[in-house]
């Protein structure tokens, strides 16, 4: 009777595991679904936020937006609170920075930092106001990469499969001057922070025309970043466009001052290539212009990139030259 006891308990045990094993698995390269991608877009948007610029009294909606997504998805300040404070506006600019600490004992010291801004330039005036309409919101520059990181944060925070450790980053004032990213880079390089690589997303929203890569990458020839993602990807998704360097977009976004600061690998993603999208800081940067299935695809092709480079056992992203 006790064999038997014995017997049936071993089997009982053998079905919970394969059945833990079964039940809701997490495909890597289907997370991201059209539907959130397109609900998270459609807010950002938003007349409402009157084109999101830094320094605004609307933004503070916009903020406590993205905090919530941290909230949802259990995934804790890095500071004090979300809200690193920018203060040299009339209303305080934020970046909103989430973390997600690494889950390997030596590799979790190290961190890794995955950012978009979402501001944009808030409302027009004069000639720049386009049939009535004033209100740049802002869809592919760049509520299309603040929403690719809102999907990167949740897949890490279901999973927790990164080793090491996560600083989700909406920068703020990127407008401005890149002051959201300048003040967060030098705030942490006091901290003397073990940066390894930053990732930036910026302008996603529409796909590139005539070109054998997904994605192009800012400062193509500044380190091996590229050539491991592709390696990683098992396929070229990442390449080198000539207008990157023609018009320096390496120091154009929010990578550069991790860059500037750490000299590490600090790189953007981006899919517009000055010929695919007509409305750069214009009013018709609006969420209906978007390709959400686009959208949705470079997020699902980067995060198993992402999470493969974040989880190599040694610094395997390294700079070819140094600034």
């Amino acid at each position: 009777m006790k064999r038997i006891l014995f017997l049936t308990s071993v089997l009982f045990l053998i079905s919970c595991t394969s059945s833990k094993k079964v039940i809701n698995p997490i495909d890597q390269s289907n997370f991201a679904k059209e539907e959130k991608v397109s609900s998270t877009l459609k807010f950002l948007t938003s007349d409402e936020n009157l084109g999101r610029e830094a320094g605004t009294k609307q933004m503070e909606n916009v903020a406590t937006f993205l905090e919530t997504i941290f909230k949802e998805n259990n995934v804790p300040p890095y500071f004090k609170t979300y809200k690193d404070t920018l203060n040299n506006f009339q209303w305080p600019a934020y970046n909103i920075v989430g973390y997600l600490e690494g889950n390997d004992p030596n590799l979790k010291n190290e961190f890794v930092i995955i950012g978009a801004h979402y501001d944009h330039i808030g409302q027009l005036k004069g000639d720049d106001v386009v049939n009535g309409d004033a209100i740049a919101n802002g869809a592919n520059d760049n509520a299309a990469g603040t929403t690719a990181v809102s999907e990167v944060v949740k897949y890490f925070a279901a999973t927790k499969s990164n080793k090491r450790s996560l600083l989700f980053v909406f920068f703020s004032a990127e407008e401005k001057g890149l002051l959201g990213s300048k003040h967060l880079a030098a705030k942490l390089k006091k901290q003397n922070m073990d940066l390894y690589f930053m990732f930036n997303y910026e302008m996603i929203g529409v796909p590139m025309m005539n070109k054998d890569m997904l994605l192009y990458i800012t400062g193509f020839g500044k380190s091996n970043m590229a050539m491991k993602m592709n390696e990683y990807a098992g396929e070229k998704l990442i390449g080198y466009i000539p207008a990157e360097t023609k018009y320096g977009l390496f120091r154009a976004s929010d990578n550069y001052p991790f860059y500037y600061e750490f000299d590490v690998p600090a790189q953007t993603v981006s899919t517009f290539d000055f010929e695919n999208f007509k409305f750069y800081h214009q009013p018709d940067d609006e969420f209906d212009q978007m390709n959400i299935p686009h959208i949705t695809h470079v997020i699902n092709k980067t995060i198993p990139v992402l999470e493969k480079m974040i989880n190599a056992p040694t610094k395997e992203i390294k700079l070819n030259e140094t600034k």
